[in-house]
């Protein structure tokens, strides 16, 4: 059966909202019968295919001491972003859009860093803990190790991802370009209330300051609250050690929190009862709202979904059955639905959530789509646990006004042209 003979049947038995959306557990129903995009082999050609290739004769390569990708990925890099005028400053952007599943590997997790990434000795480093305790600690990495350690998957967001929302006019770049300062990994540690509690806090103890040992010492204020509950002392990420530029040989983890407070290179936590007010709690991460008031110590990341495939930068090639597929993700806790449009936004429909949904982590989703070959307007919107809707843009800007730079986390959409091409637009 040709893809044409199939197409109408599919999309009027399975269609669920319209431009073309289709039940989200089509494809676990159909199964082969979406070999849609599979070439017909003809039969003159079978016996050049399965001739074995050259690498089938002879010896692969040796063994390695550490696993690289394919050199036919060398494509997938984090996209840098450096400050021309600030040696060390600057960011790298996760390239979403050509990465599966919901763990970031550790190489492609995105970076902000203020004056470079410090080459820390572990033997010679130390964790502080100190100001309004019965007893300041040092805590060596050896030390570390022998305190209990738990496991936690979770994102880390920047503040400023996605800003580029705010522009007047829409950005045009591939999906991670924009909106790839947020990653997901499995964090290991120790949870910080162990350490606290060992060095005994004060009655008065409300904030704690965290500082780094990079070269900007960068310092912020904590709530005692959030470090009491489920803050880590991370020092392995996916299985291994924290690279250097995460953070080696230990960072702070604020499940759901905005990046700026996940600090790195983590060597001094002083218990005080308030807040430091450094510069990336005043001069930033502070913002001027519609009614004169400042937003300020805005540390939850809200709800936000992004759909992944197909994106600018990807091309529909003919018409028939697509999966779309995204992340969506909320610092409040886990992803209770995400929603898929294909009209812009005039009808929507539940997509299927990939096993295990976990709190303040990537949640990816995936809808079944029939490209007819017409105009398209592609949009993805999540709701988390607590009944936060994702906004749509008009909607962030009319509360949060035009002075915005951080937390945006507008629904985005995608237009699909008659071409198939890709574009971001704001509908």
């Amino acid at each position: 059966m040709t893809e044409q003979q199939q197409a109408p049947a599919l999309a009027e038995a399975d269609r669920v909202a319209g431009g073309g959306l289709l039940d989200r557990r089509l494809f676990l129903r159909q199964g082969a019968a979406f070999g849609l995009a599979a070439t017909v082999a003809p039969a003159a050609a079978l016996a050049g295919e399965i001739e074995r290739p050259a690498w089938m004769r002879s010896p692969g390569a040796p063994f390695s001491n550490y696993g690289q990708p394919s050199s036919h990925e060398k494509g997938v890099i984090r996209w840098v972003a450096a400050n021309p005028g600030a040696p060390g400053n600057g960011i790298s952007w996760t390239p979403l859009q050509k990465l599966a599943g919901t763990i970031t590997p550790s190489g492609l997790h995105f970076e902000r860093h203020h004056n470079g990434v410090p080459q820390i000795d572990p033997d010679q480093h130390r964790l502080l803990i100190h100001g309004l305790v019965k007893t300041p600690l040092f805590f060596s990495l050896e030390a570390l190790y022998r305190y209990p350690m738990v496991s936690r998957t979770c994102f880390i967001e920047c503040g400023g991802n996605s800003n580029a929302g705010w522009h007047e006019e829409p950005m045009q770049a591939p999906l991670g370009n924009m909106h790839g300062l947020v990653s997901c990994s499995e964090w290991t540690g120790v949870p910080l209330r162990l350490l606290l509690e060992e060095a005994g806090l004060d009655p008065k103890a409300l904030w704690i300051i965290a500082e780094g040992a990079d070269a900007a010492a960068m310092n912020v204020s904590i709530p005692l609250r959030k470090a009491m509950d489920d803050a880590l002392i991370a020092v392995y990420q996916n299985g291994e050690h924290l690279r250097p530029e995460n953070g080696y040989p230990m960072r702070l983890l604020l499940p759901g929190w905005e990046g700026v407070t996940q600090v790195k290179w983590l060597r001094n936590l002083e218990v005080a009862d308030q807040p430091v007010m450094a510069r990336n709690e005043t001069a930033k991460y502070t913002e001027l709202q519609p009614n004169g008031k400042s937003r300020q110590f805005t540390f939850v990341m809200e709800a936000k979904s992004l759909i992944t495939h197909p994106s600018p930068g990807h091309r529909l090639r003919e018409r028939g059955v697509y999966p779309i597929s995204g992340l969506a993700w909320s610092g409040r806790g886990k992803i209770r639905r995400v929603e898929v449009s294909a009209d812009g936004g005039r009808s929507w429909a539940d997509a299927e959530l990939q096993e295990p949904v976990l709190p303040c982590s990537f949640t990816r989703f995936r809808i079944p789509w029939r490209w007819d070959g017409a105009p398209a307007l592609l949009k993805s919107r999540a709701t988390d646990e607590t009944g936060y809707v994702q906004p749509e843009r008009s909607r962030l800007i009319a509360e949060r006004g035009r002075n915005g730079y951080f937390h945006y986390n507008a629904i985005v959409c995608w237009s699909v042209s008659t071409e198939g091409e890709l574009t971001h637009v704001y509908a």
